[in-house]
């Protein structure tokens, strides 16, 4: 009898990216905001985690409104990871805008605009209002297609029960529509805004778990709801005042949303919206949450954009700043004065500054594991032995990128474990800075607008790049 094969089935309804910081879970702190050596996709840097821990507890306590935080180190330390740890220690209800210096600079809007928006994006609205809902099982449900297409609207009913009730209800054409789109069936629990007339699948009734002999793992199984059908429930909606901004601002203000063509926003809309914000908080409608505004590579912004961050952090609504820089002693763009990360001294006096140390070898092949699981490939301890040289010897970054390409080495000699060849022909095939730079000096005449042969002053430039 010949075997039955299953074909292999793939579920494309959730694809995720692998990025750089797609294994970061949180902080991998405990309760006690002590640093667990590896937790959450997070290694190392003990101090600097225990630090923004602090500043999560105190944004979750909504004591730290208006602060800023500055993250400091050299590249490849882990400090955009320490901003995505906190961003998913937040959870949903938090809003965490994130952007880089170099956005800012857009020819669509000014600088300040584009900061204000980054700002407000940053600051969400709890929005409560009581709504009327029909919840129930559903019984049955009974549609009347007319005979001729066109000759009249379906109708139909929909039969719905609790614990204690039973209902029949009358359905129009659209209630017809909406119950078809959510494929509402006998069993399933549902509730009708009555409002809107928006149906939620709450899921199936355990009355009706045997039903099937076989059902995916999307199904989920509710009891059936007690007393009345009509009930009045609280609903709370999130919004961020950015959304808020931009829906009122213009006429398809929501499809500006999705397009991302927002355009500047006038002050005026700003501040009859912040007014009627007021109002809702004092009536007890909406409370104010302030989030967290990262802003990575600060050091790009200038003299103008520093001046607006001191006026914005000020404001009663301010979020909490978080920024991110790997330069020293810079200059301040947009002035001739240098200061300590490229950030004036009255703003630096405003930042509590978090610094970030290199990682040594053992945080380094803690780090290679992880991606390696992460990126699912599948790598002898050897192969892991030399990429944690090579990370130590030139960078962490240039060590995870070989990764992938050793495994596509490792897949055209038809292995099935990345050795220590796959990751040396990588190697060998990509270059990292000091070879490249290296490659540079040695070839610099073939090279075009080529600067004048080197001298003995600079030999030693060029032997500091390569240090």
């Amino acid at each position: 009898m010949a075997e039955l094969k299953l074909s292999e089935s793939r579920d494309l309804t959730r694809i995720e990216r692998i990025g750089a910081h797609s294994h970061i879970r949180g902080l991998g702190l405990d309760s006690a905001l002590e640093p667990r050596a590896v937790s959450e996709g997070m290694v190392g840097q003990t101090a600097a985690r225990k630090a923004a821990g602090v500043i999560l507890q105190m944004i979750k306590d909504g004591k730290i409104a208006g602060r800023a935080v500055l993250l400091a180190g050299q590249p490849g330390t882990g400090k955009t990871a320490i901003a995505m740890g906190m961003a998913k220690s937040l959870g949903l209800e938090t809003p965490f805008a994130m952007v880089s210096g170099s956005e800012i600079f857009s020819l669509e809007m000014s600088k300040t605009e584009a900061l204000m928006q980054a700002f407000r994006k940053a600051i969400g609205v709890r929005i409560k209002e009581e709504t009327e809902i029909i919840e129930g099982e559903v019984v049955e449900v009974q549609i009347d297609r007319p005979a001729v297409s066109g000759a009249a609207s379906k109708t139909g009913k929909l039969t719905l029960k609790t614990t204690e009730m039973e209902t029949v209800y009358d359905l129009g054409a659209k209630m017809i529509e909406a119950l078809g789109k959510e494929k509402v069936q006998s069993g399933d629990v549902i509730a009708i805004d009555k409002a809107s007339g928006k149906i939620t699948k709450l899921g199936r009734s355990f009355s009706r778990s045997r039903d099937y002999d076989a059902m995916g793992p999307q199904v989920k199984f509710v009891q059936c709801p007690d007393g009345e059908l009509q009930k009045r429930k609280e609903v709370v909606h999130c919004v961020t005042l950015h959304e808020i901004d931009v829906i009122n601002s213009r006429t398809q203000g929501f499809l500006a949303l999705f397009t991302g063509d927002t355009g500047e926003i006038r002050a005026e809309v700003r501040e009859q919206i912040d007014t009627k914000v007021a109002e809702w908080r004092e009536e007890g409608k909406a409370d104010i949450v302030p989030g967290v505004l990262f802003i990575d590579e600060v050091h790009m912004l200038d003299i103008e954009c520093f001046s607006f961050l001191n006026r914005a952090l000020e404001n009663e609504m301010a979020p909490i700043l978080v920024v991110a820089t790997n330069r020293g002693i810079t200059t301040i763009r947009g002035t001739n004065y240098k200061s300590p990360h490229g950030i004036p001294i009255d703003l630096l006096d405003r930042l509590l500054i978090i610094t970030t140390q290199p990682y040594t070898k053992d945080e380094i092949r803690k780090i290679v594991d992880i991606r390696c699981q992460e990126e699912e490939v599948e790598t002898s301890e050897e192969a892991k032995a030399l990429l944690t040289h090579i990370g130590v010897e030139t960078s962490l970054r240039y060590a995870i990128n070989l990764i992938t390409a050793a495994a596509l080495a490792c897949q055209r000699r038809k292995g099935k474990l990345v050795e220590s060849e796959d990751i040396t022909r990588a190697y060998n095939l990509f270059l990292d800075v000091k070879r490249s730079t290296q490659y540079l000096i040695e070839y610099q005449n073939q090279y075009m607008f080529n600067e004048a042969p080197l001298g003995d002053g600079d030999e030693d430039d060029a032997s500091a790049m390569l240090s």
